[in-house]
């Protein structure tokens, strides 16, 4: 039997506008621009460039033309769209008048394939052995290494490529890619990769041993289980130490050594800079694209607007005006909000951070999260996140993540709050200065800085620690 009831439910939709501003809000200034370029290139509705005075006297011209009765006209109102109002004057005078600033540039990178294809066309494989050795080549991994057992990549090749092999087939092909460069390459396990490298290199005093090492206490080393290393080669101290630094010096990861770097760049989205007394604050140039409705559009419009009667095909050609209108419209929109958006944004965080703006010292950096700056500026949470992801500033000190101004509180003995990142600062110095043969626990790193006056557990350091890439004690330790 059916039963009816009734149900209240509280859902929160956004618009299209709402969810492009979202959208736009998370980018930083080179997605920024690459968006710009794709939405350009959708509406032709929407242009770019200053507005000269021909555009400002047929402003002038549309707001005192005389409204035309037409059957078409009950669908919408075509003056909304003769108007060149299109909103960026707001946020011009925050822009950056200098205009692009300079650049940081990180790693780009691309793949190791066409490096060893270009081994393997010198090689003397015959057709059959080199398709499988491209096979193999394709299976290495960024980090250099082959990680599919021999006998399933030789079932693949039967089943999926129909080509017939064998796992012994297989072996042989991959010892004459493994004699490729970089040496270590297209090895199946760390122990194999260090072999590798070993036999490769020329006489040396310590190659016997760190071989030996290598093929029976490989654990033993990365766990710096040295006096179990000492027992077992029954060698000196010396011996061992020369031995362990050959082996560091080789490369566990030969693929990344090969990847082939391109600059590219980031692009600060903001520029703080002291003007006498106060900070400054401003926009990129590049952060705020001048746009504004295609005059061609709205002269169309205007032709509508004066017609007497309107036939079918002009009705259509209205209502894809119109919409291409409205999208250039809310894109225009929504660029100013986020120009505004990401102003205020900026704004409030170099006030709540203003010791560091002027000294540059990231211990001047007091704690902050994201609610503060939400609070000041009655915004949510949510949305200051999507302004801090990816973008940068620009200070006289030099480019910084936003995200690096956010960080929790640590109270001192005295009371006094500080940042994380004061402390973290300290943990970093006092493993620096420590004995690497006697390296620190937590435990004494927490003490130590219970002795600075950070009074905080030991799980938090050992936080502190992994967040700053520092290895636990053991691991730290040296000969």
């Amino acid at each position: 039997m059916l039963k009816q009831g009734l149900n209240q439910k509280l859902l929160q939709k956004l618009s299209p506008q709402q969810i492009q501003f979202i959208q736009l809000l998370q980018l930083n200034l080179t997605e920024l621009e690459n968006r710009l370029e794709e939405e350009l290139a959708e509406n032709p509705a929407l242009e770019t460039g200053e507005e000269g005075p021909e555009d400002s006297d047929s402003q002038t011209d549309e707001r005192e033309a005389t409204e035309t009765e037409t059957e078409w006209e009950d669908d919408f109102d075509v003056n909304e769209y003769l108007s060149d109002d299109d909103g960026n004057d707001s946020y011009y005078n925050s822009v950056d008048p200098e205009g692009d600033r300079d650049e940081i540039p990180y790693a780009g990178a691309q793949t190791l394939f066409s490096k060893l294809e270009a081994q393997l066309n010198t090689s003397r494989l015959n057709e059959h052995e080199s398709q499988l050795a491209r096979h193999l080549i394709g299976m290495i991994e960024d980090d250099g290494y082959i990680r599919r057992p021999l006998k399933n990549i030789a079932y693949d090749l039967m089943f999926l490529n129909n080509m017939q092999t064998t796992e012994e087939e297989l072996e042989k092909i991959l010892e004459v890619v493994q004699q490729f460069d970089p040496p270590g390459i297209a090895s199946r396990s760390l122990e194999e990769c260090l072999e590798i490298q070993l036999r490769r290199l020329s006489s040396h005093p310590s190659k016997d041993l760190a071989l030996k090492i290598i093929r029976r206490y490989l654990k033993e080393l990365g766990n710096k289980h040295y006096d179990k290393l000492l027992k077992a080669l029954k060698v000196s101290t010396e011996e061992l130490k020369q031995a362990i630094e050959l082996i560091t010096r080789l490369n566990p990861k030969p693929g990344e050594s090969q990847i082939t770097v391109k600059p590219q760049y980031v692009t600060p989205d903001f520029i703080v800079a002291e003007r006498g007394e106060d900070l400054a604050v401003s926009l990129n140039q590049r952060n705020a694209p001048e746009l504004k409705l295609s005059r061609s559009y709205k002269d169309t419009l205007k032709g509508f607007q004066e017609s007497k009667s309107a036939s079918k095909e002009q009705k259509q050609q209205v209502q894809f005006i119109k919409q291409k209108l409205d999208s250039a419209k809310w894109f225009i929109d929504a660029i100013k909000q986020r120009q505004n958006t990401l102003l205020m944004t900026m704004q409030t965080i170099v006030k709540l951070q203003e010791a560091f703006f002027r000294t540059g010292e990231m211990s001047a950096l007091h704690p902050m999260i994201l609610k503060d700056v939400a609070d000041r500026i009655n915004m949510d949470i949510s949305t200051i996140s999507r302004v801090v992801s990816s973008k940068y500033v620009q200070t006289d000190y030099g480019i910084f993540s936003l995200k690096e101004f956010f960080s929790e509180g640590i109270l001192t003995e005295d009371g006094t709050e500080v940042s994380n990142i004061e402390v973290k600062e300290k943990l970093k110095g006092i493993v620096e200065k420590e004995s690497k043969k006697e390296p620190l626990t937590d435990d004494q790193l927490t003490e130590m800085l219970k002795v600075e006056g950070y009074n905080i557990a030991r799980r938090t350091v050992a936080k502190y620690r992994e967040q700053l890439n520092i290895p636990v004690a053991r691991l730290r330790k040296e000969l």
